[in-house]
């Protein structure tokens, strides 16, 4: 099983929001390596604050895919505040993408493992890439590699000092 990856985002207060993101749920999942969290512009050309973004990648000892997603990753950004709208672009107090859930692959209402962002968005496929070098995409077979070349990371600005921080906050 290549492994159970989360992806991390904030817009609001990030310095704050993230640890705590990080914290609370590094309280209910083995944490067991955090990628470089990077400072990345909004999508969607909107006019808001940028994002901090990185990957995470958890332990064998998680739950179900269903649960690691409606009743860990929910619960967490719950309880830091986090308001859902229509607009996908919307400013968020934290967001927890399940990314990678082993070798499944799963599209049922709510839950596409592996996320389909991993191909479309460099902030996710850079930090992945990082975690697990040699990883290929479940599904597509594509080399994490091949897909976070292609998609750089040239707008992506990394954050030791945060990502330090981080690592430390989940033991690793």
């Amino acid at each position: 099983m290549p492994g159970v990856f989360v992806g991390v985002g904030s817009n609001v207060d990030p310095e704050l929001n993230v640890p705590r993101g990080v914290q609370l749920l590094a309280q209910r999942v083995p944490v067991v390596a955090v990628s470089t969290f990077y400072l990345t512009p909004p999508e969607g050309g909107r006019s808001q604050p940028p994002f901090v973004n990185g990957v995470l990648q958890l332990g064998q000892a998680v739950p179900s895919p269903e649960e690691l997603k409606w009743g860990v990753l929910r619960a967490v950004e719950d309880a830091l505040g986090r308001t859902r709208t229509a607009d996908k672009y919307a400013p968020r107090v934290i967001d927890l993408d399940l990314l990678l859930y082993g070798d499944l692959v799963l599209d049922t209402s709510g839950l596409r493992i592996p996320d389909p962002e991993i191909t479309r968005r460099a902030y996710v496929a850079v930090p992945l890439w990082e975690l697990a070098p040699c990883l290929v995409l479940p599904g597509d077979n594509l080399p994490i590699a091949d897909v976070a070349a292609a998609l750089g990371g040239g707008q992506m600005e990394p954050l030791p000092v945060l990502t330090d921080r981080l690592r430390s906050i989940a033991g690793v």
